[in-house]
């Protein structure tokens, strides 16, 4: 898809006019909300708003989405603004971007364009690329005819189409094409991406994947906790690609983090399709770290699309943490509110270290919940097992004794074959530790 600050309607666009819609079914000041965020995601390209206006909608119309009259009017004003781009907040069909490009004489956007640009600004790594490409082709394949306003598109009396017929179905062949090819290359990362878990797989560490709403501060909690420096900016989709590091916990107990692409309102659903390779880690995990940014007014929304797109990925089921950020920030107003959401929230700031270590014993006993709790003696000759139950499961307490180590933990499952001949009955007279635990 060309990039739609080159449009044959403007060779350089750097003005937009932005139009958000109230309608019945929207709770009240929601589309005051959706504006500004979508004013929001305009800048991060780059662009000045020269207006924002909201409109009523009681019934949307198949043409113009808005009534004729409230149309035209719209498309004076965005002129006499002197607005290079007009930009919806709601989704237009290739239909109704094409009759608003023709009223107004000016490139017609909507918020799923603008959000595909702004993932396209932020991808970096092959993986994130291919993604948006993806997401980019399928959104364009519509609405192609947009680039050939130019040539003639009607249809020649013979078996061959006119000059713009023809221009147009090679350039729908090209797309459908690079889409075939881009969906292939997607499936070798995914097959990469599997690989490289298997491998984490073999040394079985609980892992965990930090999602919320964009901008809560997820890269910010994920520096924070494991001294990571991931990009962390105050902008909406600072970072697409997810990042996995290691945490250490007590008891010699590791944790992988995975800081995952912030969710928004309204994300097209060929993003969601199309990032499914960057959200597998979400569906993976153990257990989620659900950021949410407590200062923010419009909370309890960010907290429900979260939960939309969880419910896509058929994650939604998991455990999850709920952590309020920025509290460093938050009034009294704000720490009710986010109170009110969920009475068991954490409230934290990545950027003092509020809260953070209440954080980390939740992880610890979620992971404590997850494993088998067991007592071992393991003969000193066979420090290679006890190094073992060091790397996978987690210590509560450990002595040495005369004939070995007493070890009481948890570990995985799947390693049960290892521990089991080390493993103590519970009426086991040495079943009981001697020391204190600490």
């Amino acid at each position: 898809m060309a990039d739609f600050l080159d449009t044959p309607a403007s060779n350089k666009l750097e003005r937009a006019f932005l139009v958000g819609v109230q309608t019945p079914d929207m709770a009240p000041g929601e589309g005051a909300e959706l504006l500004g965020e979508l004013a929001e995601l305009v800048e991060n390209l780059r662009l000045t708003v020269t207006r924002q206006t909201l409109v009523n909608l009681r019934q949307p119309t198949p043409a113009l989405l808005l009534g004729s009259g409230k149309a035209e009017e719209l498309a004076e004003q965005a002129k006499a603004d002197g607005a290079d781009v007009i930009v919806f907040d709601e989704a237009l069909s290739p239909a109704q971007q094409r009759n608003w490009e023709k009223l107004s004489g000016l490139a017609v956007i909507d918020r799923q364009e603008v959000i595909l640009e702004v993932f396209a600004d932020r991808a970096h790594t092959r993986e994130a690329v291919l993604q948006v490409a993806l997401a980019r082709m399928e959104y364009s394949l519509p609405r192609l005819t947009r680039a050939w306003t130019h040539l003639s598109r009607q249809r020649g009396k013979g078996a061959m189409g006119g000059e713009g017929e023809t221009q147009l179905e090679q350039d729908r062949r090209i797309v459908r094409d690079r889409i075939t090819h881009l969906k292939a290359e997607l499936a070798e990362v995914r097959k990469q991406r599997s690989t490289q878990r298997r491998r984490r797989q073999r040394v079985p560490v609980p892992t965990s994947a930090i999602v919320g709403y964009t901008n809560a501060g997820k890269s910010s909690l994920l520096n924070s906790l494991t001294g990571a420096s991931v990009l962390a900016e105050d902008k909406l989709f600072a970072t697409l690609d997810p990042t996995t590091r290691q945490l250490q916990l007590r008891g010699n107990q590791k944790l992988l983090v995975t800081d995952t692409v912030g969710f928004i309102r309204r994300l097209p659903h060929g993003l969601v399709e199309a990032f499914k390779a960057t959200l597998e880690e979400v569906v993976v995990a153990d257990f989620l770290v659900h950021v949410l940014d407590v200062t923010n007014p419009n909370v309890a929304q960010h907290h429900e699309t979260t939960l939309a797109v969880l419910r896509e990925l058929g994650a939604d089921e998991k455990r999850t943490i709920t952590v309020f950020n920025k509290a460093d920030a938050a009034d009294d107003e704000a720490r009710q509110r986010a109170h009110r959401l969920d009475p068991h929230g954490l409230l934290v700031s990545a950027r003092t270290g509020q809260g953070l270590e209440q954080l980390v014993d939740r992880c610890l006993e979620l992971i404590a919940d997850s494993l088998g709790a067991s007592i071992l003696l393991i003969p000193h000759g066979r420090y290679d097992i006890v190094a073992r139950f060091h790397e996978v499961g987690h210590v509560q307490h450990e002595e040495q004794r005369d004939d070995g180590v007493f070890i009481q933990g948890r570990f995985p499952p799947s390693q049960a074959g290892i521990f089991a001949p080390f493993v103590l009955a519970a009426n086991d007279p040495r079943a009981a530790p001697r020391e204190t635990p600490v």
